[in-house]
């Protein structure tokens, strides 16, 4: 098993599986399927993923801090606990607003 991948059959927290780096952007795959995968990530203060489309629809959980959520052009603020789906083929970006941890699901 690669170090970037969960063990199967073994308790976790997602807010204690990843750690922040200083003006970095930090991912782990949780599952990756053919039909989709979960993915863990902590975003810096600051940092982000520039704007992009992807042809599937992707469910953001927001584990720990703020981010901006920016979906067709429209910010959308989250904080811990807070979800959202960006849609399959419509541009969106993300910033942290301040530093966050997220889950993002996407099924192919």
């Amino acid at each position: 098993m690669a170090s970037n991948e969960f063990e199967k059959g073994v308790n976790f927290s997602f807010d204690n599986s990843i750690s922040y780096n200083e003006k970095a952007v930090v991912s782990k795959h949780i599952l990756k399927k053919e039909n989709g995968n979960i993915s863990l990530f902590a975003f810096d203060k600051g940092e982000g993923l520039s704007e992009h489309t992807t042809p599937f629809d992707a469910l953001v959980y927001i584990v720990d801090g703020k981010a901006d959520i920016i979906i067709n052009g429209i910010s959308n603020i989250l904080e811990a606990n807070e979800t959202i789906i960006m849609p399959a083929n419509i541009p969106h970006a993300l910033k942290a607003v301040e530093k966050f941890k997220m889950v993002l699901t996407m099924i192919r």
